[in-house]
């Protein structure tokens, strides 16, 4: 069963262009990574200031290692002076089953 995480990226006002091209530029590498089933970045429709990211990972292992890699702890290491507060990510799963 794949692993899947809705993540919300709420970054100050200020900072979420600079937080929208961090995030823009892991997505080719993201994707291309062998756990990777989906890599969905998207800003908030209604004017606020948040990220979300619907990630669809073969499993755990994969997220993790998605984790470990430097493209994603360099925006990470960007996020610490940009978010608002901590991320929030949510485990999900399919609605049947």
């Amino acid at each position: 069963m794949s692993y899947t995480v809705f993540a919300t990226i709420p970054v100050k006002p200020e900072h979420l262009e600079a937080a929208c091209e961090a995030v823009a530029t892991i997505v080719p590498a993201t994707r291309s990574e062998d756990g990777c089933l989906s890599f969905e970045p998207r800003r908030a429709a209604d004017g606020s200031s948040t990220i979300m990211i619907f990630e669809e990972w073969a499993d755990r292992d994969a997220f993790d290692f998605h984790h470990a890699q430097d493209y994603t702890k360099d925006v990470f290491a960007r996020y610490e002076n940009w978010l608002q507060s901590e991320p929030e990510l949510i485990e999900v799963k399919p609605l049947e089953g």
